[in-house]
């Protein structure tokens, strides 16, 4: 007997109605959990919505944008994604270096190695909410070890949370912390897959280490290194626990990012309309950066990195 091509069962699979009743209650949660409440959120982002009484709600249509554009709320649209635009770089960059640095470092096989990159990764595994609080009191301005250290330095006290100029980047260093552990591990899974040919190669005709690295090693590393860029900024820019735990969005606005101002505008200030339309442009955004990671790891599949 013929054996039927693979092509052709699975086309055979798709036309079935019975392999459409095997997906169907995970697309029934899907269609609940998410479809359902991204659609009806573009739909409350064109009312002045009241969640306590919804028979008081007004459509307005397009305001709620306009006043993402004019900057006309408090604080302004602008305010919020200069803060987030402060975070998600920080982010990004510190987490990416800090994180490939410490994947050169730890991706030998020794048994001191693995019990490092566990110690690594635990800080990521560990719940935001518990540890946010913690690093609360180690950045108290009266008795917390941030400033224990600066003083055996010779440094006075620095108000971390309370001061504008501190709190964000306060924010930033728990933030690294608890999330470089999962990049940390990424790239050393990339680390993994490299040619050591090449390595070789490059050694042999007189590199340096950092000649090897920055000719050999991070070209072949670039889809890792946008993978990482483009999942830290995603994962940032949404950021809410930490700001909520640890600041609370001050002083001031100095830390309402975007992903804090949903819960702000929406719970504190009662504007449920113009937080669902903060909500559609964090969607555009995220769908801006998923579209941007595919079509850059196309384009590296295509014309890997080559060396001479």
């Amino acid at each position: 007997m013929a054996a039927v091509p693979v092509t052709t069962r699975r086309t055979s699979g798709l036309r079935s109605p019975v392999a459409y009743l095997f997906v169907l209650p995970a697309l029934a949660i899907f269609t609940v959990f998410t479809i359902g409440p991204t659609i009806f959120t573009f739909v409350v982002s064109t009312f002045k919505w009241n969640w306590l009484n919804t028979s008081q709600n007004t459509f307005i249509g397009l305001q709620n944008y306009r006043d993402l554009v004019n900057g006309s709320t408090d604080p302004p649209f602008g305010q919020t994604m200069l803060v987030s635009g402060y975070f998600v770089v920080a982010m990004v960059v510190g987490g990416t270096v800090v994180s490939l640095a410490l994947a050169l470092l730890l991706r030998a096989a020794g048994r001191l190695f693995v019990a490092a990159r566990a110690a690594v990764f635990l800080a990521h595994v560990t719940p935001l909410v518990a540890t946010s609080i913690v690093w609360v009191w180690i950045f108290n301005p009266r008795y917390g070890l941030a400033n224990v250290v600066l003083g055996l330095f010779g440094i006075g006290s620095i108000d971390w949370l309370g001061n504008s100029a501190s709190a964000m980047p306060a924010v930033i260093i728990y933030s690294l912390w608890h999330e470089i552990g999962f990049t940390t591990l990424v790239f050393i899974g990339g680390l993994t897959t490299l040619s050591t040919e090449l390595s070789e190669a490059a050694r042999l005709d007189g590199a340096g280490r950092w000649q090897e690295f920055w000719y050999v090693t991070f070209p072949q590393l670039r889809p890792v290194v946008v993978f990482v860029v483009l999942i830290s900024a995603v994962t940032s820019l949404q950021a809410f626990t930490q700001f909520f735990t640890m600041t609370s969005g001050g002083p001031g606005f100095d830390t309402a990012t975007l992903g804090f101002q949903l819960y702000q505008q929406a719970f504190v200030f009662r504007k449920t309309g113009y937080a669902a339309a903060l909500a559609v442009v964090l969607f555009a955004i995220t769908i801006a950066l998923s579209v941007l990671q595919l079509r850059t790891s196309r384009s590296l599949d295509r014309h890997p990195a080559t060396q001479e």
